[in-house]
């Protein structure tokens, strides 16, 4: 009797944890499931060089409110030792922590170029544990410049160039009559190996200075372009691994590597009229391989680049990253990538020491061809050329299929514009006047059937191609555009009921995409620049859509590398080191303005908002802190920041015809940014546990606070309203929190005044001012004056330039109908920063600094009464946040997605909390029977799981 009496509870308890899914606490939670496993923030890196790396996991959870109570991580240095037992790297044991990002890793010292295996389990809000995970891996890198070995750095040793078009035009528009330049050679690299034992595994080490593609066995080995990504070599230079096991074969191998010019040899553009300044070039472009083979039995072999290794010049006779690549298909060298060639003729390569203190891994996603694109339409220019639109501006080069004679020459111009009357290409942008070398490519036939070839070291910004040198009618068969870019992760989204919107969304995107190679770009065409201004413009509407961590943190490596020892403003005993305008680079462009040099706090903070990684703002805190102390030294005596370059770009502005039309001054906008960047080295000192530093930053933002106001806040002639003389530093100092609450009403007020009554509807602001005015709108109750100024088919707006046919967004905003000629760039990111809009007001998603990653985030749409629904996805360490509202009349329904371990503060008003139901309950109801927090009075704050909101939306 006593065993049934205490096997009848024991058997209810089965029962029920059957009947109601409840399991037993410290049992295992089935639901909880692996989504993905980072180190690094990568998938199975297979090169890093973190001595302590960071690994991260996304939980998948049925149910509301779960979260991570505990975890334990294994690492090992094989898959059969991952246990709890054996784990000879790291066995974490059960740490209690809810960190699920980033946790550091805490084993033995790790080994260069060692793979090692990792799993992890957590533990949920209940104690319930998940299954192990499956097992990652991550793999070492170098580490060391010493692991390189006995590799060498081996360059061209002679530049036998013969082909009569290894010249090219040089011209800027300073120059009476070009010159012809020839450039650095591209030097063909070649060498055979032997593997006489079955290979168990190789794993190869490379690094260009300049551009390189390189083969086994006559096979381009990976699918990368453009390698390495630019930065400032001589202090920085980044190589790339390769898993070389299938491409190596037991006996003779042969290794053949192309080195072109890529931004380290590039010698031609951006030459300073100063003979001191004329080397625009860090050197002759050197390559180093280092392969190492671990055979079967066990034993090991390096095999790199020396002096035995044979160079040559060969069929691309010219490249240069600006001009493109000229191909003369008569200088091909046969099959010189593959073993049993003879290569009597070549000479031995040269090998140098190149100035370069670091040697790193790219960590960052490499450059790939993205997209092909067909011609959309064909037709003869006026010169009796064949004109080819692809519809769309891009990035990239152009690939064709031809069959010619020998020697004959085919010249491909591309361009981003028609001539206004479109009969003809219009080289505008695209014509060297600022880098000197027009964009063509130019392909000499062999005449040996059916001849294909692409660029290899060379791309251009186009939407036109102008061929020259043809007869037949070029199709989708003779020639397609192909976009190249750094493959960034497309992980965000918006759509919403307004079509303009959409499309708008869509150009930001493109624009973006095509300013992105291994740097923040410009433009893809004339300067293809890192300028900072630009880079922290368009950078968190770059966050929203895409994975850029890693990105920024080596955007962040070229701003350091490129700084410089400044002397103070106000004490030339003091030094500093500041950034220049362009990182990174031999074109400088001189010592960054405040609202330029910014990027330099404001990258870390947006990353350390959007994915809680604090590694980056502890890595630059001493750089940031020396940074803000120089643009103290330009305090004057009535407290205003003497130093600015302005907000960029205003509509009809031209800074020598047209100067005036930049209506705020350089010097106002540039101290609203340090005001917000003085609250963000608040937060930073504080994080380094930098007292004295927090309290001087706090004590500086007070007080610029009181000499802004006092020196720019006016009345409006002939009005009550107030403002701050222009849109751009009124939308800047709302933004910013530099406006007294008792004036935000008259404030908000004179700037609809503004736009409304003084521009007709219409915005006057360039990229600073660009970047929050509909936020700004939107948040302080004229949602509907932003749509406003957004949908407006007359100039100045968005939907101007689309219905203008532009497919990406210009540098410059003009009335484009009335000009001659589209002057300037038609492809420049910082104009994208505004979309950002899209998801921080409409879709409604902030992350909170308090949980920064969006481990804490704030939901609240906010919108015209002209948009009807939207659907918005925010990428998150956590997981993706999904949010799709729509409205009918008042009634306002929300799906909203909350990932694992995060919490969501849906921000209502008091009326519209009276209204609420969650899937399907009323809150009070809801409230009680989850234990919903509210904070306050109306800010609904929800754990994981799906829910629709349901309330009366309430017009603000």
């Amino acid at each position: 009797m006593r065993k049934i009496k205490f096997l009848i509870p024991f058997f209810v308890i089965i029962l029920l944890s059957s009947s109601f899914g409840f399991i037993v606490k410290g049992g295992i939670n089935e639901g909880l499931t692996f989504e993905s496993l980072t180190c690094e923030a990568i998938v199975n890196p297979t090169a890093i060089e973190s001595k302590q790396p960071s690994l991260s996991w996304i939980i998948k959870a049925k149910g509301f409110n779960k979260s991570q109570s505990a975890y334990q991580v294994l690492v090992a240095s094989s898959e059969a030792k991952l246990n709890e037992k054996e784990a000879d790297l790291w066995n974490s044991n059960q740490v209690k922590s809810s960190q699920s990002v980033y946790v550091k890793y805490d084993g033995k010292e790790l080994q260069a170029t060692q793979k090692y295996y990792w799993k992890v389990k957590i533990w949920d809000e209940k104690g319930e544990s998940s299954n192990w995970s499956s097992v990652q891996t991550f793999q070492m890198g170098l580490m060391d410049n010493n692991n390189w070995g006995n590799s060498k750095w081996i360059s061209l040793n002679k530049d036998n160039r013969t082909s009569p078009h290894r010249f090219r035009e040089y011209q800027t528009g300073k120059m009476k009559e070009p010159e012809m330049v020839a450039g650095q050679a591209t030097g063909y690299f070649r060498n055979e190996i032997s593997t006489k034992k079955n290979i168990k595994n190789a794993q190869a080490y490379i690094c260009g200075l300049g551009y390189y593609e390189w083969y086994i066995n006559g096979k381009k080995v990976g699918n990368h372009v453009l390698d390495p990504a630019p930065s400032n070599y001589d202090k920085q230079a980044y190589y790339v691994h390769y898993d070389v096991t299938n491409a190596l074969k037991s006996g003779q191998n042969a290794i053949g590597i192309v080195l072109g010019n890529g931004f380290y040899g590039q010698d031609i553009s951006w030459k300073s009229d100063k003979e001191s300044e004329k080397n625009i070039s860090f050197g002759s472009p050197a390559v180093r391989l280092l392969i190492k083979v671990t055979y079967e039995d066990g034993s090991k072999a390096d095999f790199y680049t020396n002096e035995n290794w044979k160079e040559n010049t060969g069929p691309i006779v010219f490249n240069n990253i600006y001009g493109g690549d000229t191909y003369d298909a008569r200088f091909e060298l046969g099959n010189w990538n593959n073993t049993n060639y003879k290569d009597t003729n070549w000479g031995k390569a040269k090998v140098i020491t190149p100035e370069v203190k670091k040697i790193s891994v790219q960590q960052i996603p490499p450059i790939r061809k993205l997209k092909e694109l067909t011609p959309q339409k064909v037709f003869k220019g006026t010169n009796g050329n064949w004109i080819v639109d692809f519809g769309q501006n891009i990035a990239g080069w152009v690939k064709i299929k031809v069959k010619g004679t020998k020697g004959q020459l085919i010249e491909i111009t591309t361009t981003e514009a028609l001539t206004q009357n479109g009969k003809d290409i219009f080289p505008g942008s695209t014509d060297g006047g600022a880098n000197g070398m027009r964009q063509v490519y130019k392909y000499i036939c062999k005449g040996e059937a059916l001849e294909s070839w692409e660029p290899q070291f060379s791309y251009h910004g186009f939407r036109y191609a102008e061929l020259k040198g043809i007869t037949t009618k070029p199709d989708a068969s003779m020639i397609q555009a192909v976009l190249v870019a750094t493959d960034i992760q497309e992980k965000g989204s918006f759509s919403c009921s307004e079509p303009l919107f959409n499309k708008m969304h869509s150009i930001s995107k493109w624009t973006i995409v095509d300013n992105i190679h291994g740097i923040p770009e410009d433009c893809p065409h004339r300067e293809k620049c890192g300028w900072l201004g630009d880079a922290h413009a368009f950078c968190e509407y770059a966050l929203y859509n895409y994975d850029m961590g890693n990105f920024y943190k080596k955007y962040m490596e070229d701003i350091r590398t490129q700084m410089i020892p400044v002397k103070a403003n106000n004490n030339p005993e003091i030094k500093h080191k500041v950034p220049t305008m362009i990182a990174p680079g031999k074109r400088t462009s001189g010592i960054a303005k405040l609202d330029w040099g910014v990027a330099t706090m404001y990258l870390p903070w947006y990353n350390y908002l959007y994915y809680g990684d604090d590694s980056i703002v502890k890595e630059y805190y001493e750089d940031m802190k020396d940074l803000t102390n120089y643009y103290l030294s330009f305090k004057d005596e009535k407290g205003i920041i003497q130093n600015g370059m302005g907000d960029w770009c205003p509509p009809n502005w031209d800074r020598l015809k047209n100067p005036s039309a930049m209506e705020c001054d350089p010097i106002i906008s540039a101290n609203a940014y340090f005001y917000d960047v003085l609250g963000i080295m608040e937060k930073f000192a504080k994080m380094n546990d930098d007292v004295v530093f927090e309290q001087k930053m706090e004590k500086e933002k007070q007080a610029l606070s009181e000499s802004f106001n006092k020196a720019f806040l006016i009345t409006i002639p002939s009005t009550t309203f107030k403002w701050y003389g222009s849109q751009t530093a009124t939308v800047m100092a709302l933004q910013f929190g530099m406006v007294d609450e008792s004036e935000i009403l008259n404030v908000v007020n004179g700037l609809e005044y503004d736009i409304n009554v003084v521009k007709r509807g219409h915005h006057s602001t360039g990229i600073h001012g660009n970047r929050y005015i509909y936020t700004v709108l939107t948040k302080l109750g004229k949602e509907d004056l932003a749509h406003q100024i957004l949908t407006t088919p007359t100039f100045p707006s968005q939907t101007y330039i689309m219905n203008y046919g532009f497919t990406t967004w210009p540098e410059r905003q003009f009335e484009w109908d009335k000009m001659k000629e589209l002057s300037n760039s038609l492809n420049h990111p910082m104009h994208s920063g505004f979309s950002a809009y899209f998801f921080e007001s409409l879709g409604g998603i902030k992350s909170t600094y308090e949980g920064a990653g969006y481990r804490d985030f704030t939901v609240k749409p906010v919108f015209s009464k002209n948009i009807t629904s939207a659907d918005v996805s925010v990428p998150t360490p956590y997981g993706n946040i999904a949010n799709s509202w729509k409205v009918t009349g008042t009634n306002f329904s929300m799906n909203l997605e909350v990932p694992f371990n995060t919490k969501a503060q849906v921000v209502l008003t008091p009326k519209e909390l009276q209204t609420l139901k969650i899937n399907g309950v009323a809150f009070e109801a809801f409230q009680k029977e989850n234990k919903v927090v509210l904070i306050n009075k109306s800010t609904v704050v929800l754990g994981s799981g799906i829910y629709v909101l349901e309330y009366s939306k309430e017009r603000i």
